[in-house]
């Protein structure tokens, strides 16, 4: 059974930095995708970077410049890298894997999310 295993949540002033973590566990065979989504408060689930097999990455305008991601694949984990964080990056952040498990066929996992308050 694959779990993924979100860290690093908590309350920072605007201005301030955050380091979300995500480590999968389980038996996993290859891992497609690496992601990061988050939910404000009243509002739907949203986008907020990937990080595709091979390298390549991709941000929402609303963090281009101020998020990086980056994974770990011998560790089964993805990061997010959050400065000059605004009020309005808080939210529930999840993070999620499109992995194959074992001999079973690629499928999306999601964490149990982290909570990001940026206070003003």
């Amino acid at each position: 059974q694959v779990q993924l295993v979100e860290s690093g949540g908590g309350l920072v002033q605007a201005g301030g930095s955050l380091r979300l973590s995500c480590v999968a566990s389980g038996s996993i065979a290859v891992i497609n995708t690496m992601g990061w989504y988050r939910q404000a408060p009243g509002k739907q689930r949203e986008f907020v970077a990937i990080l595709i097999r091979g390298g390549t990455t991709d941000y929402a305008d609303s963090g281009k410049g101020r998020f990086t991601i980056s994974g770990d694949n011998a560790k089964s984990a993805v990061y997010l890298q959050m400065n000059n964080l605004k009020p309005e990056d808080t939210g529930e952040y999840y993070c999620t894997m499109n992995l194959r498990s074992g001999a079973d066929s690629p499928r999306i996992y999601w964490g149990q999310g982290a909570q990001v308050t940026v206070s003003s």
